[in-house]
């Protein structure tokens, strides 16, 4: 008896790894197309990624298994619009005979506000803009594997349903933000697309490209619009080094509001597992950060007063004693002279 059910478990092993074998395979440049890909797809494909979670895809440099992945695959998904530089190269070295999608197809690009001609990769970040890549997703998978044609239909309707949701989501939690604290200050340009949609004032002190060097008149930008604008708060982002951001946020007496996630998701135990929870969280952080009031306006979370309303108080009471003090002082010789 025991020798029959080892014998069943084998074969049934032996069946689940040759029917996953037998699904096309799908190969996506970055983890937010991969997740896309997988809602929409379902079990009807095997989904890989390129660029491993919490990696960059600006300054990403291709393993050799990377190559091995994009020969034996069905069908490439990338986002285009020089997010992956190094992509092409890859896909002809690999001798692929697999299907190439640039998923941002037939999306209104931003141009790059640094590189005249360049255009804006981080269209995922505006949830009204995923909808591209949704369709041409779906309709990649359908022109791989019609025979399930309804199936990829059906999950694509309820995504983007999804999609909208949080779209209408984000909008209406950002407007709780003061009018005055809509300014977004990030490590790298990653969200024109998300401030245009939702009405936050963009600045970073890198480029669209995290591969960009930081100048010093990005940095004395960046501190100018801090000192004129009181907005209480920065963010830093999970796949660039926080350093930078962390010596304005000091050198200015405010807060970094949070980590936001902008060219990877997050991994199963974080915050923003996948791309809709991406958007969500990264909202959260923002309104969160940008609603509070300015670190030197309040008491500090270690229970510390940096010049508010107490505070002042107590200068002027200081400024008073010491004002009494000195005219009784100057009375005293008076008289003194005087006698």
């Amino acid at each position: 008896m025991k020798k029959l059910i080892l014998l069943i478990m084998f074969y049934s092993g032996l069946v689940g790894i040759l029917s996953a074998q037998d699904k096309p395979v799908v190969a996506s440049t970055a983890s937010m197309i991969w997740d896309m890909a997988r809602n929409i797809g379902g079990d009807h494909f095997d989904h890989r990624m390129i660029v491993p979670i919490g990696g960059d895809p600006h300054i990403y440099e291709p393993t050799p298994s990377d190559a091995r992945l994009v020969a034996n695959a069905d069908l490439i998904l990338k986002n285009g619009l020089t997010f992956e530089g190094w992509i092409n190269s890859l896909i002809k070295n690999s001798g692929t005979k697999a299907a190439v999608v640039t998923v941002t197809e037939g999306l209104p690009a931003l141009t790059s506000m640094t590189y005249k001609g360049a255009a804006d990769p981080h269209a995922w970040m505006d949830a009204s803009k995923g909808e591209f890549y949704l369709r041409n997703i779906r309709d990649a998978l359908i022109e791989l594997s019609p025979e399930h044609k309804a199936d990829i239909t059906s999950n694509y309707e309820k995504y983007s349903r999804e999609l909208a949701a949080v779209d209408e989501y984000i909008e209406k939690e950002v407007k709780k933000i003061p009018e005055a604290q809509r300014i977004l200050i990030t490590s790298h340009d990653a969200f024109q697309y998300y401030g245009r949609r939702y009405g936050l004032n963009l600045q970073a002190i890198q480029g669209v490209s995290t591969d960009a060097e930081v100048q010093t008149a990005d940095i004395l930008r960046v501190n100018k619009v801090i000192r004129e604008s009181g907005v209480p708060a920065v963010f830093v982002e999970t796949t660039i080094n926080p350093k930078m951001l962390n010596r304005i946020a000091k050198d200015n007496d405010i807060v970094v509001g949070g980590s936001l996630f902008s060219d990877s998701i997050g991994d199963e135990k974080s915050a923003a597992p996948t791309y809709l929870e991406m958007l969500r969280y990264n909202t959260n952080t923002i309104v969160a950060a940008l609603s509070r009031k300015k670190t030197s306006d309040s008491a500090d979370a270690d229970g510390h007063d940096h010049g508010g309303k107490n505070s002042g108080n107590s200068n002027y009471l200081m400024i008073g004693i010491l004002a009494a003090v000195f005219l009784g002082g100057m009375l005293f010789m008076i008289k003194k002279m005087n006698n």
